[in-house]
């Protein structure tokens, strides 16, 4: 969510609320021709001569993943395994496209240069920091708090848990998660694990290929969508110590919003927000756990990021 306004709207709360945790404290050139025309065979040939399973073990250094040489067991290729769970991509595709919160902040792009031309392919991208599927670090509102490279990898791998309100949201669209939702969740799933990332399930990802629809925009240009409740960001900061909460739509808060209450009070507790996931039908109530690939943006606010589920 990226709003010019919103300064003047939540400007009042910053001191609400202080945060519950402190925050935690060359040799030669090559050219990418010559790398593609000549470094390219000698690094394939170097990969695929030996297989990571054939290498030998060096005493004194742990031994290297599963099916590398151990002690009581031969060389040679790891045996068949069953995969050990499902992973689901929870990211929507960034493209120029996607739904923005404001219009004239959609992402751009144009091919810089072609494989035909130029001997590799690349692009030219500029796009603002909360667009499609990205995270809300806590200096977004929080002044003075944590920005993206701040984010400790431990907070990017969690538990997550589905709070699934697309019944209540069909019916309104300015649907919030609530306590009561939250403790009917609780007595059906168990209790929200402690350091989980909790995120809303309100079907709203159906609406993401038509703008108008994805912000519920009305005649007076008011959006609506579902997003959180203040009370229930603050049940979960407080009682189960979440690292952050997670939704389908635009915002946190809900769309009608004008003060961004729920974004003040998660991200002044130093927690983060991920805002626009999708497939979130598709992975368990509980006992997934979620990656989410923030780029260590400098200075960041929170940014672009794939997020991951698996279990």
């Amino acid at each position: 969510m990226c709003l010019s306004p919103t300064a003047a709207a939540v400007r009042p709360q910053l001191h609400d609320h202080t945060p519950e945790e402190p925050p935690a404290a060359p040799h030669g050139t090559v050219s990418r021709r010559s790398l593609l025309a000549g470094g390219a065979a000698g690094l394939l040939t170097a990969l695929t001569a030996q297989p990571a399973w054939a290498r030998p073990h060096i005493p004194g250094l742990p031994p290297g993943p599963p099916g590398w040489p151990r002690p009581g067991r031969p060389y040679g290729p790891p045996a068949h395994r069953a995969p050990r769970g499902r992973v689901r991509d929870l990211t929507h595709t960034f493209s120029t496209d996607f739904p923005v919160f404001v219009d004239g902040e959609e992402a751009t792009r144009s091919t810089h240069v072609n494989i035909a031309d130029n001997g590799y392919y690349m692009q030219r991208w500029s796009f603002y920091e909360h667009t499609a599927t990205h995270m809300d670090a806590p200096g977004h509102f929080a002044p003075g708090g944590r920005l993206s490279p701040d984010i400790r990898p431990d907070e990017l791998l969690v538990p997550a848990v589905v709070v699934d309100i697309a019944e209540k949201a069909a019916a309104d669209p300015d649907a919030e998660v609530t306590v009561d939702d939250l403790r009917r969740f609780e007595r059906r799933h168990g209790r929200i694990p402690r350091r989980a990332a909790v995120l809303m399930h309100s079907g709203w990802e159906s609406r993401a290929g038509d703008t108008d629809a994805y912000r519920g925009t009305d005649s007076d240009g008011v959006y609506h969508f579902p997003g959180f409740d203040l009370e229930a960001v603050d049940w979960l900061v407080t009682r189960r110590d979440i690292q952050g909460i997670g939704v389908d739509t635009l915002s946190l808060d809900h769309g009608p919003s004008a003060t961004f209450e729920v974004h003040v009070r998660l991200l002044g507790a130093d927690r983060y927000g991920i805002e626009n996931l999708a497939n979130l039908s598709t992975i368990p109530p509980r006992g997934a756990q979620i990656f989410v690939g923030l780029i260590p943006w400098e200075e960041g606010s929170g940014g672009p990021c794939r997020v991951l589920a698996t279990w």
